[in-house]
């Protein structure tokens, strides 16, 4: 690796996926930002960019649909942002991929834009597609959580900050119209009340309903709280099925708060319960205890310096991943039980009512 990044302030992060992942990716952007006070651009999907505008590190945000990540489309024009990136003028791209995904399509982008400098993670031997080739050795070797890999990826250029926590920059001022509106739905704030976010984006990493309806009336009869159903406007309905069931004490925002809002609410609360999706991480950068209901898709997602527990549950065979990377850290799995709503009710006790104050673990343990 020759490339000299000394001299560059105008730096591309490419990282087209989901909220959670560019958020584990923001320690990293803070180092580059913070090392070599440039300017950060961040490439990345239209959910991407929803908590991109809220990462204190970023700069400004292009946003396209890349027809090699999972999105319900691709129909941008690969041309037509390749035009957009060389009229930027950027001196260094960085590549961010999890250990699974190929960083090299990403990296033909930021050839094809003149950008000089191209950092990324690969196992195949790029050539001239990456200037700063840093081999990977995850899986097989190493796993190590994906806020780590970012940050051990940008160290090789030199780049490093003092505070690899997840943070996010929300407007407090906006907590009182939340406020507001909690109270209008009938919700007590000055009673004891919770969190717990069922939704997720991929089935595989679905609690069973049952268990929800079980876990929210176990909460509100033995902790004696409410319960605040978070969620998207696409999983509104559930939530509201969910909040029918469940019964009294338990209230549905699902649909109703924009990330901001959400992310303050999670700010104010005593505990957010979630499978692992953005809430999971939200909790993290807020400093919001969890109890994290975590499906064994991968090791490597727990939410970051999190305070907390993580409970861990199996993947339905015919929902596992078709890759064959992720299909072999599969392999190295421990073999579990369904996680039981007592199992929730019990965690929630310990961080609630007996101060349990530990840290969720960086990775799942993994046999090989």
């Amino acid at each position: 690796m020759n490339a000299d990044w000394t001299g560059c302030k105008n730096i591309l992060c490419i990282r087209p996926d989901n909220m959670g992942d560019v958020l584990m990716s923001s320690p990293a952007f803070r180092a580059l930002k913070e090392t070599f006070d440039c300017k950060i651009t961040l490439l990345t999907s239209p959910a991407g960019a929803v908590i991109a505008r809220l990462i204190p590190a970023v700069d400004e945000v292009i946003t396209c649909h890349l027809p090699w990540v999972s999105h319900p489309a691709a129909d941008d024009s690969i041309t037509q942002l390749i035009s957009i990136l060389t009229s930027k003028n950027f001196d260094g791209a960085v590549v961010f991929t999890v250990y699974s995904q190929n960083p090299l399509p990403s990296a033909m982008i930021a050839y094809l834009a003149g950008i000089p400098n191209r950092l990324a993670w690969c196992r195949e031997n790029p050539y001239h597609l990456l200037d700063c080739w840093m081999p990977d050795p995850e899986p097989y070797q190493l796993i190590r959580h994906q806020v780590k890999r970012d940050l051990d990826l940008v160290a090789a250029i030199g780049a490093y900050t003092a505070d690899d926590h997840l943070a996010l920059a929300t407007d407090k001022n906006r907590w009182p119209a939340v406020a507001g509106r909690l109270t209008q739905m009938g919700l007590d704030l000055g009673k004891p009340w919770i969190i717990i976010h069922p939704g997720v984006s991929e089935e595989k990493r679905e609690y069973p309903f049952y268990h929800w309806i079980v876990t929210g009336q176990n909460l509100i009869k033995e902790l004696n709280t409410q319960l605040i159903i978070t969620g998207s406007f696409e999983e509104s309905q559930q939530a509201e099925k969910l909040r029918s069931f469940i019964g009294k004490s338990a209230f549905s925002v699902a649909g109703t708060l924009d990330l901001e809002e959400l992310s303050l609410l999670i700010s104010h609360a005593p505990l957010v319960i979630s499978v692992n999706t953005i809430t999971s991480h939200l909790a993290a950068a807020m400093g919001c205890p969890i109890v994290v209901l975590y499906a064994l898709t991968n090791p490597q997602h727990l939410p970051w310096r999190a305070s907390g527990i993580a409970l861990t549950y199996p993947v339905t065979a015919v929902l596992r991943s078709r890759n064959e990377i992720v299909r072999q850290v599969g392999h190295w799995m421990p073999q579990i039980f369904m996680v039981s709503p007592d199992e929730i009710l019990a965690a929630a006790k310990e961080i609630l009512t007996r101060g349990f104050h530990g840290a969720v673990p960086e990775l799942v343990p993994l046999q090989k």
